[in-house]
């Protein structure tokens, strides 16, 4: 049966008609009717049939959209049905659809308004724009960065550190951390062809498929630090799918009994274990990684990284440190989750970057999780009771430690030089005045550690407490210099918010000291064994934190322009990579 017309003044009817007429009989219908219809009736049809075709295409994007939905997946670790320590804890429907939400979902904080510039949307467009040196002291350092990329350039291209001595290299985790460290200073300074080097070897050669056991800690703030702050400087989505990768593999630390993960992990085979000195894991290593996965769940849409970081500090601010009121031992467990029994009490190595951390990720996270504050001037209050002291006979304030919780140290590593900065911006965010005084004093105290012969300041200071001596002695073993970032980075923090040039001055002695004894002609720095004799020798390393942070907080010290990267909008991690601040 078939629709036709015999006569094209009769209404359609129902009969019979042979193959091959019934098309062209319906088109001619078709024609005809349309022709005898008026012009408004005409339009009508026009929009009735554009609008169904218009329905019909929304209707089927959206379902392609749901299907490229990305996920990410981990055999490891399962992102929505998620191991944490050693139970799979089901997400509901509602948690795992915001685990699952596109990048371009996901408020990352930087948007026209705020940073005068474009949402990348995980596009290539560039976010933040950096003009290049404003005066002849960041020219200088910006030809020392050049300089130590040229001698790691030629001698250890794609290798973790420059053995500029040698004209070598050394393999630590077989990342190429000189080039992803350095990579976001590269940026910052202009570096055009630097920036592009760096960028082309992470796409195209960077690999984390290795049989290689790396430290949880040091890979995170390293690599996975560097290319997140890449990612949110420049707005490649690589940087940001390399990320999850690394990521994916570093969570194996968390396969443990505890909320506590352990110190190291296996890329390739996603498995980990304790370190290989001892059973315990250093309290700075466990809880100096979170600013960075927060950031990386946030530009995912992966709530994984977050989730799983931050249950180590819920983990100690719910067991707490209540023996020195907010301080807490450098050792802790990953199996059972409790801190070793009368271990040291430090701002220095194994300590240090947990009190930063309280600080810093309450600044993350737009000054909305109370207890991290509460923690943090509770711990501040407990330092300057148990370990801030003043030198005799002319008084040079520092911070000493408590020897396994017990008897006290005159003692500071240059590392301990940081909470100057810590300190002084939490005196601009409701914390007492005292802080920026206390940090002053510790960060002039920094700066007598650079008095030597060199101009470089030793890895560990003492301090004198008794009259008629001096205030401040370096140990020949302890005078050994990595040209290490923490008093610059303390000056740069205390010139942001006081303003007063002896800091910059301070941060260009020291660059002038690391020129004229720790260059070396054919490329590149190295660490020195003693900066008491200027007869130097050399320890011929380059570690990748001169690149990323060194050189980093001694450009962005120096600089005429102080708004560069500003405080109330990007929060620097330990290993001196910006990270934007959000509201949440």
């Amino acid at each position: 049966m078939r629709l036709v017309r015999d006569d094209p003044g009769l209404p359609l009817y129902n009969t019979t008609s042979p193959k091959g007429h019934t098309f062209r009989r319906i088109r001619a219908r078709a024609r005809h009717w349309f022709s005898t219809r008026n012009t408004p009736t005409k339009a009508c049809i026009i929009f009735t049939i554009l609008l169904s075709i218009f329905v019909l295409i929304t209707i089927c994007s959206q379902g392609e959209a749901k299907r490229e939905q990305p996920i990410v997946e981990n055999p490891e670790i399962i992102i929505n049905e998620q191991v944490i320590a050693g139970q799979k804890t089901k997400h509901s429907k509602e948690e795992s659809a915001e685990n699952l939400k596109p990048v371009h979902d996901i408020d990352r904080q930087i948007v026209e308004d705020e940073m005068d510039a474009p949402e990348t949307g995980g596009g290539n467009e560039k976010i933040v724009k950096f003009t290049g040196p404003t005066n002849d002291r960041q020219k200088a350092v910006v030809k020392a960065f050049q300089h130590a990329w040229i001698g790691y350039k030629k001698y250890a291209w794609g290798h973790d550190t420059l053995k500029p001595v040698s004209k070598s290299y050394s393999d630590w985790f077989d990342t190429g951390l000189t080039i992803v460290d350095g990579l976001d200073t590269a940026i910052i300074m202009g570096l055009e062809d630097e920036a592009t080097e760096a960028t082309e070897w992470i796409q195209n050669t960077l690999t984390f498929e290795k049989d290689r056991m790396v430290n949880f800690f040091e890979c995170t703030i390293r690599v996975l630090g560097g290319m997140m702050s890449a990612f949110h400087l420049t707005g490649k989505k690589m940087f940001l799918e390399k990320s999850v990768d690394l990521g994916d593999r570093l969570l194996s630390a968390f396969k443990s009994p505890s909320p506590i993960p352990y110190s190291d992990v296996n890329l390739l085979k996603r498995t980990a274990t304790n370190p290989q000195w001892g059973a315990d894991s250093s309290l700075s290593e466990v809880t100096t990684v979170q600013l960075e996965y927060r950031a990386l769940s946030r530009a995912s849409g992966n709530s994984t990284y977050e989730d799983l970081t931050f249950n180590v500090f819920k983990h100690i601010h719910k067991i707490g440190c209540e023996t020195h009121e907010g301080l807490c031992g450098m050792f802790i467990n990953a199996n059972t989750g409790n801190f070793k029994k009368d271990s040291t009490i430090t701002f220095g190595a194994r300590s240090d970057s947990f009190y930063e951390y309280l600080f810093k990720q309450w600044i993350q996270t737009g000054k909305t999780i109370d207890w991290l504050k509460e923690d943090y001037g509770k711990a501040m209050k407990a330092m300057e009771k148990y370990l801030y002291r003043n030198s005799k006979p002319n008084k040079m304030f520092f911070i000493g430690e408590l020897l396994s919780g017990q008897t006290y140290s005159p003692k500071m590593d240059h590392l301990v030089c940081f909470i100057a900065g810590t300190l002084s911006q939490g005196s601009q965010h409701g914390f007492p005045r005292k802080h920026l005084d206390m940090a002053e004093k510790i960060g002039e105290t920094c700066h007598n550690m650079y008095d030597n012969p060199t101009g470089l300041g030793p890895e560990i200071a003492h301090f004198n407490m008794i009259p008629g001596k001096e205030d401040l002695y370096v140990k020949p073993l302890d005078a050994h210099c990595l040209l290490r970032p923490e008093a610059i980075e303390a000056w740069f923090y205390l010139y942001r918010f006081t303003g007063d040039k002896k800091y910059q001055e301070w941060g260009w002695s020291a660059f002038q000291a690391i020129e004229k004894y720790a260059r070396i002609p054919t490329g590149g720095y190295s660490s020195i064994s003693n900066v008491k004799q200027i007869n130097v020798r050399f320890r011929d390393s380059m570690e990748s934190f001169l690149l990323g942070e060194t050189f980093k907080y001694l450009y962005l010290l120096l600089g005429d322009d102080q708004t560069v990267l500003p405080l109330d909008k990007w929060v620097f991690t330990t290993e001196g990579h910006p990270l934007p601040i959000y509201d949440h």
